[in-house]
């Protein structure tokens, strides 16, 4: 009986100490997007660089040191910022390839989500994002890049991994330097977008055309080479 009483309060604790986990987890979570929902408002009305850290620790009613918990410096938050908002252009292409589909016009429907929510933002932050990605990439390939921060950089890896696994690409397309390309694209296209270079144009049209262009160059060059 004492053997079974002791059994069920371990359990017991067990139990609490998970639930105070989730709970501490489910916190952390919740404060890190409310820093940098604050951090996107914030710097869509007074831009990147006249924003502060204490201007969004402000705005979200946290203390600096909590934001620096979280992010070592500003940059690495508008990065993870930039990171979200390319989610609804990754779940696109998630939902297109659940059935038959052409790669091409997944890639222009990923283009066009992934517009819609720059089309939200200032021209000067899509530009600083921008940037700070190319900044991050040179700092991952100084320290050795990894298999997650790729995916995490390169917009289409994955689906370009998924369309090789179905046979839309050869079995011996280089995936990754053909998603790094096509990263190089898009920011590139969305720096002149957001100058306003392309006119009428939109960017997935511009961009959606020079991605397709290098890719079926890469088909040939590769059905070509012995």
């Amino acid at each position: 009986m004492r053997e079974n009483e002791a059994a069920d309060g371990r359990a017991t604790r067990a139990d609490q100490g998970q639930r105070r986990t989730n709970l501490a987890q489910s916190r952390s979570r919740e404060t890190r997007h409310a820093l940098l929902q604050a951090a996107i408002a914030l710097w869509r009305t007074k831009g990147f660089a006249g924003t502060t850290v204490a201007d969004i620790c402000q705005a979200a009613g946290v203390s600096k040191a909590l934001f620096y918990f979280y992010f070592p410096r500003k940059e690495d938050a508008l990065l993870e910022a930039g990171f979200l908002s390319t989610r609804d252009a990754r779940q696109k292409w998630r939902e297109l390839v659940a059935q038959p589909y052409d790669l091409f016009e997944v890639i222009a429907a990923v283009l066009a989500t992934l517009e819609r929510m720059m089309r939200r933002n200032p021209p000067e932050l899509l530009v600083e994002t921008t940037l700070e990605g190319y900044r991050a990439e040179q700092r991952a390939l100084a320290e050795g890049s990894s298999r997650e921060h790729h995916a995490t950089r390169f917009l289409f890896l994955e689906l370009l991994e998924r369309a090789r696994a179905d046979g839309k690409l050869p079995p011996g397309a280089d995936v990754l330097h053909i998603a790094r390309v096509a990263q190089t694209l898009l920011e590139t296209g969305t720096r002149h977008w957001a100058a306003g270079e392309y006119g009428e144009r939109g960017l997935a049209e511009v961009v959606g055309h020079d991605i397709t262009a290098f890719i079926v160059g890469c088909n040939e060059i590769g059905q070509r080479t012995p």
